[in-house]
């Protein structure tokens, strides 16, 4: 079996982060999602992985390599222009060749891994695909499935709120952005056509194997999933990670700082005279000097925080926050950030910075 991860888009949602960044390389706890997405790939058992890639393709190819820091064997496959899911499988057909797949979005994040998923599929030869639902509260903004009698999959239905057929929608099982499927995919996507917005959409192919008489089954996943597309996403899902890391200590504290049991404090880090609380993440080469992390807050590599307060944040590498005397929270704050003091005085900081902003306030 073999692992399809796309990773091409723009990452609209996340701008201004991502005018200079693949939205798939923006880390949680210190850890871009493309990489937690290939080690959830790998932790299956699946070595040979496909990335599907756009315009950042020169960025995650110098990330990621060849596959070898992670154990497993990628190749690249270019997608000249966002045209859909289905397109993205459709052009990596000679990668994939007659094997069965498992295809990944490469901004999902899903507590638990795949494992599960992949058993199944295997040990059930004549399903078609498989694709993972989780239970929402509010299905009429999601793509969802209906089920039919036996436990199959009997339709789809994108977005049932803004559909006039619904006045509810009828089922709250949500599509979570992973897929499996055999070679019949490759069939139905010759027979679609572009929805309304241009594009190819991988719900109207797998509609089609339904429709056709292929089978096409459910896993409801019960555990958590983000779609790390917007930043109030990427908190969230920093928030959720965090609290599954195992903390460790391999930088410098203090005798005068308070680190608690849940922080991780990576190597070359330094924390003077400082009050940190986790689940937090400290990356290598930064330092935290006479200030306050609170939990869910990651502070990446080669970054200073000095005289501040600061939580339930995300701050980017080689960033400069210093005598802020409000304290900074729910922000998401880019690469090589110039963030200070000025005069005066405003009682709360909610930011989304992009990379090299130097933000005097006041």
């Amino acid at each position: 079996m073999k692992g399809l991860i796309l990773s091409g888009g723009k990452g609209t949602r996340l701008y201004p982060l991502t005018y200079t960044r693949a939205k798939q390389m923006m880390p949680l706890a210190n850890k871009p999602v493309l990489f937690r997405v290939i080690e959830t790939v790998r932790d299956a058992d699946i070595r040979e992985i496909g990335i599907v890639v756009g315009d950042t393709a020169p960025e995650i190819r110098e990330a990621v390599g060849d596959g070898a820091r992670f154990g497993v064997q990628v190749t690249y496959i270019p997608q000249d222009a966002p045209r859909g899911l289905a397109h993205a499988v459709q052009i990596a057909q000679d990668f994939i060749g007659t094997e069965r797949f498992v295809m990944f979005l490469g901004d999902n994040v899903i507590q638990g891994g795949i494992s599960p998923l992949i058993a199944d599929f295997a040990n059930h030869p004549d399903w078609n695909s498989q694709i993972v639902l989780t239970e929402v509260e509010q299905p009429e903004h999601y793509g969802i499935a209906k089920l039919a009698a036996d436990g199959r999959v009997e339709q789809l239905i994108e977005k049932p709120g803004r559909n006039p057929l619904y006045k509810v929608a009828p089922s709250n099982l949500a599509l979570v952005g992973i897929y499996m499927f055999d070679s019949h995919i490759f069939e139905a996507i010759r027979h679609i056509q572009p929805s309304f917005r241009g594009e190819l959409e991988i719900t109207d192919a797998i509609q089609w194997l339904i429709d056709h008489g292929y089978t096409v089954y459910p896993h409801v996943h019960r555990g958590w999933w983000i779609d790390t597309g917007k930043p109030i996403d990427m908190l969230r899902a920093n928030s959720l990670v965090l609290e599954e890391l195992k903390p460790y200590i391999a930088g410098q504290i203090d005798g005068n700082s308070q680190v608690d049991s849940r922080v991780t404090v990576e190597r070359g880090a330094q924390i003077i005279n400082s009050v940190v609380r986790g689940p937090t993440i400290i990356g290598e080469e930064a330092r935290i000097v006479n200030s306050y992390v609170g939990p869910f807050t990651s502070i990446y590599h080669h970054t200073v925080v000095e005289n501040c307060e600061i939580e339930y944040s995300i701050v980017l590498e080689h960033t400069l926050i210093r005598d802020i005397e409000a304290r900074i929270q729910d922000s998401l704050i880019g690469r090589n950030v110039v963030l200070n003091r000025a005069a005066a005085r405003p009682r709360v900081l909610s930011l989304t910075l992009g990379d090299h902003s130097k933000v005097g306030l006041l």
